[in-house]
């Protein structure tokens, strides 16, 4: 064609089996703008590399469609709200990549942009949606749900007490105070419950969340997506919300009492342990504290729960990309077992809260550079129920 810069916008695996038409109809010199790196990924997976007379750039807003178009909208009325993203460029022919892909992201309303590459953000990117961003937070609340009706909780409660505390509660004191003031707003017994929580769910989830990076960095998870995405004529996305914890969820949101809704203690160390654990595998794996916070802590918090707490667990994972959705329901399950078999086992049966895990947790790093972020946010809230122009998936 024409364009000086294709963007391209189909998911995942229609890229894995398109990628040769679309760089074979680009002209000489011109711009392939990706918004994620999983081609990147398919490509370094079958030993293949872009053509070398292009420049490949990416900006990747660190949201699901919706909400960065939600919060664009939004940002035309309120100090240019927007979500922020990531930047990459993996080849510069031209020399003015870097230049092209900036001026992208403030197109995209984008508030703050950090540098990364192609390779670090897939990898990041990928895991981060399996992990905290959708996986883990739908494991965790069927899990606590499941428990907190066990001990002598009603649904109504027990889904208060567990998905509401969450998105109602823990992750707006995350979004604007940190990881730790969450902790640091406990007292007493609470503190201790929590820590007892944290101490029992840490090691558990990241076990999971060290797999599920192994599985993406070693190019597996990209070919469980492509996979998938063969079979979906045969095997269509099923509905993920019709589970008695989410049915009970939908009375609970229409009798909600936004401030009447609990900080559950115990929730809270779940919810937080394995977000650090998040957070620290990817430290420990090299990528750089903007990337960590942002695939581990801000998109969490800004993008998605806000949609979970607006509507359920289908409504935030069915507004994601495909591939987000096929990791999400895939990993899911294996965060519920092992919290259920390992984490809560463990608080039952007695074991002594490690303390050394408390020390690390509360002299972690990445606190200071979580607060820092904060104060980046956008400068609204999204709102997930006023117009958009942005389409919305339910399943039914």
């Amino acid at each position: 064609g024409d364009s000086d810069l294709v963007i391209l916008l189909i998911s995942d695996a229609a890229q894995a089996k398109l990628y040769k038409k679309v760089f074979a109809a680009m002209k000489p010199g011109a711009t392939l703008g990706l918004s994620h790196g999983f081609l990147l990924g398919y490509l370094d997976s079958i030993n293949e590399t872009f053509p070398e007379d292009m420049d490949v750039i990416a900006v990747c807003p660190k949201g699901m469609g919706p909400s960065v178009r939600r919060l664009y909208e939004q940002g035309k009325e309120v100090n240019g709200a927007g979500i922020n993203a990531s930047f990459g460029v993996h080849q510069n022919v031209s020399g003015k990549a870097t230049d092209l892909a900036l001026g992208w992201g403030v197109a995209l309303g984008s508030p703050f942009m950090f540098e990364t590459t192609l390779r670090s953000e897939y990898c990041s990117d990928i895991y981060g949606e399996r992990g905290i961003l959708l996986g883990a937070v739908h494991g965790i609340v069927e899990s606590l749900f499941r428990r907190y009706v066990r001990q002598g909780m009603t649904p109504e409660q027990a889904f208060t007490e567990s998905s509401e505390s969450i998105t109602g509660n823990i992750v707006k004191i995350i979004s604007t105070q940190g990881i730790k003031a969450v902790y640091d707003g406990l007292s007493g017994d609470d503190k201790k419950v929590f820590e007892k929580a944290y101490s029992a769910s840490y090691k558990p989830s990241k076990e999971i969340l060290q797999e599920i990076y192994d599985e993406v960095s070693s190019g597996n998870e990209i070919r469980t997506v492509i996979m998938q995405g063969d079979r979906t004529d045969k095997f269509p996305v099923g509905k993920i919300d019709g589970t008695y914890t989410w049915q009970v969820g939908e009375e609970v949101r229409a009798n909600r009492d936004e401030d009447a809704i609990p900080m559950n203690p115990f929730t809270a160390g779940v919810y937080v342990a394995t977000m650090m654990a998040q957070c620290d595998v990817l430290l420990e794996a090299g990528h750089p504290y903007s990337e960590v916070i942002n695939e581990s802590v801000i998109e969490a918090v800004d993008s998605l729960c806000p949609y979970m707490h607006y509507r359920g667990i289908a409504f935030m994972v069915d507004n994601c990309s495909f591939t987000a959705k096929t990791g999400s329901r895939k990993w899911a399950p294996r965060f519920d077992y092992i919290l259920e078999q390992l984490a809560y086992t463990a608080v039952d049966n007695g074991v002594a809260t490690n303390e050394e895990l408390i020390s690390d947790f509360t002299s972690h790093r990445i606190h200071g550079a979580v607060v820092e972020c904060c104060k980046l946010r956008p400068s609204v809230d999204i709102s997930c129920d006023t117009a958009s122009s942005t389409k919305e998936i339910v399943i039914e």
